[in-house]
């Protein structure tokens, strides 16, 4: 069967779509590293997209198994993937600035995010909790009248996102709709599910999880 059309995980042994999933493959040098853009030549395997599956794969030998080689995993192959996709991430929201699709500061991502203007928000490390509250009461505000719900994410520090955005102190930020702003929320996503998700997210899970087995017990 076609390696593309069969992607099943080494880990959990069940099969997925492309963007729940990270391809690896095997260079001349006999070394595992990620193909993130799924488009290297070779034959690949595939991990859960998060680093507890990639550790878990490159702890319990999973990719000497899966390639049928003996293979070098580097040590840091989880970390590698993180720094991979941390820019791939930022490099999409520098595009995004550059297309004027990105809002900066409080009081204009408050702004964007109440016209529903906003796909995503992004928070500093450093952000202060005030400062995040105000912007999360105006998410909840706007889908309470309708509006788009706007994921949040706080996945880099100031200096990071100065840096991609060419601009200094960048605390808040919000990314609005159009090309470039959509490869920006698919890219923090991959990124946020690398890591585990927020915690917004987990406790949805955790909820879908809750109901499911509730109704299981009702059968």
């Amino acid at each position: 069967m076609d390696e593309m059309n069969d992607r099943t995980c080494i880990v959990t042994r069940k099969s997925a779509e492309p963007d729940s999933l990270i391809r690896f493959v095997v260079g001349p040098d006999s070394t595992v590293f990620p193909d993130l853009k799924r488009n290297l030549p070779g034959r690949g395997c595939w991990v859960t997209a998060d680093r507890l599956h990639i550790d878990k794969a490159e702890a319990k030998g999973m990719f000497a198994r899966a390639f049928k080689a003996q293979v070098v995993v580097p040590p840091d192959l989880g970390a590698m993937v993180d720094n991979l996709l941390v820019r791939s991430a930022l490099g999409a929201l520098g595009l995004a600035r550059k297309a004027g699709l990105v809002a900066l500061g409080a009081a204009k991502v408050d702004s964007t995010v109440r016209a529903g203007k906003a796909l995503l928000v992004l928070h500093a490390y450093e952000g202060a909790e005030d400062g995040v509250r105000k912007i999360t009461q105006a998410r909840k505000a706007t889908v309470h009248i309708g509006g788009p719900a706007t994921p949040a994410y706080k996945l880099f520090s100031e200096a990071e996102l100065g840096l991609a955005l060419g601009a200094t102190n960048v605390i808040h930020a919000a990314v609005l709709a159009g090309e470039a702003g959509k490869a920006v929320a698919k890219r923090m996503v991959a990124l946020d599910r690398y890591r585990g998700g927020s915690p917004d997210d987990l406790a949805m899970i955790a909820a879908i999880a809750y109901d499911d087995d509730a109704a299981e017990d009702m059968e």
